[in-house]
């Protein structure tokens, strides 16, 4: 696991942000600013809730990512049912994982909500196996607490 700097990150984000109010500028912004800023993010992006119990892609930095997760399927459908943050060391050991690039091994996905109402996931991916941890958990947390 990395010890990233999120010190500088979050204060370009808030920089960025204020004042805005659309959430999908400031996804864009964010999926950005996240993956540019900090080494070992292979993919960042959103998935927004769109009706009851699905998510559609939105704005993200890296390869194409999957157009539509169901609640109930791979790591960003069990952070937005649960709501609450899902760190995968290893996918392939993470029952119904939604491949969408083979190179993916470990996963951190944040619940986004906007006046206690889920909006949508953070989705961040790893190509090391066990990348992500409670720093990185609470470092994106409060970027997203503090975004929307």
């Amino acid at each position: 696991m990395t010890n990233r700097d999120y010190a500088q990150v979050r204060n370009t984000i808030a920089a960025l942000c204020d004042g805005e109010t659309d959430s999908i500028s400031k996804m864009a912004t964010i999926s950005c600013e996240l993956y540019q800023a900090l080494d070992g993010f292979d993919w960042v992006g959103f998935y927004r809730v769109v009706e009851p119990e699905l998510l559609k892609i939105g704005p993200y930095q890296g390869g194409h990512g999957c157009l539509v997760i169901p609640f109930d399927k791979g790591v960003c459908g069990a952070c937005a049912k649960t709501k609450t943050t899902q760190i995968v060391d290893d996918v392939d050991a993470f029952p119904g994982h939604i491949a969408c690039s083979s190179t993916t091994r470990s996963e951190i996905v944040l619940p986004v909500f906007e006046n206690d109402k889920l909006i949508a996931v953070l989705d961040i991916d790893s190509d090391k196996p066990s990348d992500f941890d409670e720093h990185d958990r609470d470092a994106l947390e409060e970027i997203l607490a503090a975004s929307f």
